[in-house]
């Protein structure tokens, strides 16, 4: 099964230049595009397969604070204002609803974690608040589980990723951005040493500035330039319910579930304590840089050895303009839900909310997340190429700060005053 994702027509003449060519129609690029629409800078956004059809549609769809490293939360909080006024500038219903979110400990060491970061927060005046257990059975009844308690954020939020990025694609274009769709960017064109152009599979487009968000292909087009971004692949495996009457409007995450109401009645279901984790070349190469992440969440990870490992060595790591690239070979990134992971969730969930024996799936999916050595994204500027932006490495986080992150970038782009401080982001860090 797959998932059901909203999926709309653009024309596919590529026009000759523009003043900013954005790689990728994820939440982010589309975002920025949007961004630079309103501000009346030329723009095209290339697609090579379709809007949204990777990871911006295959989230949990939560948009949270809680939980994320302290520097990234300022992005979160301006996300959040953007996700408020949203339905107004893009003229549709994304599903975006501030019904908090609750985050579930069964340890004290998990309790003194959520215990930890309120801490570590408080100069930003959240509204986060830890909760007792019984604060738990009132805001989500009919539970079996014996939590210690839990930290609950009711400012945190969701939306529905199916519709979410086509409605700020279409919006984009109503205001005069450029959207192209199954048409890959296979290299970048420099003159005097600065962004000149794109090359795609149809042609070159002349362009000043170049914003690269291709999720988790961003790594591989940089390499083709010489460049190293350091991001590894994990997949994470989904599924929805058909409606039934659920315990609660918030979305609550376990150790070993997670789910959230969907828009149509049913929930969001995942395996919140397991991640599949396919060993590809890159492990080899840059593993070691993800040591500390791998000694703290070893646990979470099903490491496998097999037709990722094949898949991902046969395809191409260099070509040139006039190659076929891997981004023609593969339009969309694909994999299979993980079915056992799914029943997992499933199994988890029922146990500690029996309310969920009635659940039926409806669909089920899975998305490849892009992970960086900290777990936070880059959005800056590529020093060894000028004209270059990177808005990437998201870690699975991106689509909750899509629009602050889309709109930060383009404000990269132009030399603009930035939405909050970008340094956090920058790209040099992860050298």
């Amino acid at each position: 099964m797959t998932i059901t994702l909203e999926r709309f027509a653009t024309p596919n003449d590529l026009p000759k230049s523009s003043t900013v060519v954005i790689i990728g129609g994820g939440i982010v690029g589309v975002s920025a595009a949007l961004t630079l629409a309103e501000r009346n800078i030329p723009v095209v956004l290339i697609e090579k397969g379709h809007i949204a059809g990777e990871q911006s549609s295959r989230n949990l769809g939560w948009i949270r604070k809680t939980s994320r490293h302290f520097e990234d939360v300022p992005l979160a909080m301006a996300a959040d204002q953007l996700w408020q006024d949203m339905p107004k500038r893009v003229g549709h219903d994304l599903g975006y609803k501030q019904a908090g979110i609750l985050f579930l400990a069964d340890s004290d060491e998990h309790l003194s974690m959520h215990e930890n970061w309120l801490k570590s927060v408080k100069p930003l005046e959240l509204d986060s608040r830890m909760l007792t257990a019984k604060d738990i059975v009132d805001k989500v009844p009919s539970g079996k589980g014996n939590w210690k308690g839990g930290i609950y954020t009711p400012s945190d939020g969701r939306a529905e990723p199916s519709i979410a990025t086509p409605m700020l694609a279409k919006a984009a274009i109503e205001k005069g951005a450029i959207i192209i769709q199954d048409c890959a960017v296979r290299m970048l064109s420099t003159s005097g040493g600065k962004i000149s152009g794109v090359v795609t599979e149809k042609g070159e487009i002349r362009c000043e500035q170049v914003l690269l968000a291709s999720g988790a292909w961003s790594r591989r087009f940089l390499g083709n330039h010489g460049i190293s971004l350091p991001t590894l692949p994990l997949i994470c495996s989904v599924m929805r319910t058909k409606p039934m009457e659920g315990p609660t409007d918030i979305a609550v995450g376990g150790p070993n579930f997670s789910f959230r109401k969907h828009m149509d009645g049913g929930y969001i279901v995942t395996q919140r304590g397991a991640l599949d984790a396919p060993i590809t070349l890159d492990h080899l190469t840059i593993g070691w840089r993800y040591l500390s992440q791998l000694r703290a969440q070893r646990s979470f990870l099903r490491v496998s050895l097999g037709k990722h490992f094949i898949k991902d060595l046969s395809m191409k790591r260099k070509w040139h303009a006039g190659s076929k690239t891997p981004f023609e070979d593969i339009r969309t990134l694909n994999p299979s839900a993980n079915t056992n992971l799914n029943n997992e969730a499933m199994t988890n969930l029922r146990n500690a909310w029996p309310v969920f024996n009635q659940a039926e799936q409806e669909e089920a999916w899975a998305g490849v997340i892009d992970i960086t050595p900290d777990s936070n994204p880059v959005i800056g500027r590529v020093g060894e190429i000028p004209g270059l932006t990177l808005a990437t490495g998201f870690s699975g986080h991106g689509f909750g700060t899509g629009p602050a992150a889309g709109q930060l970038a383009a404000d990269i782009v132009l030399d603009s005053t930035p939405l909050i401080d970008p340094y956090p982001y920058r790209f040099d860090r992860l050298k």
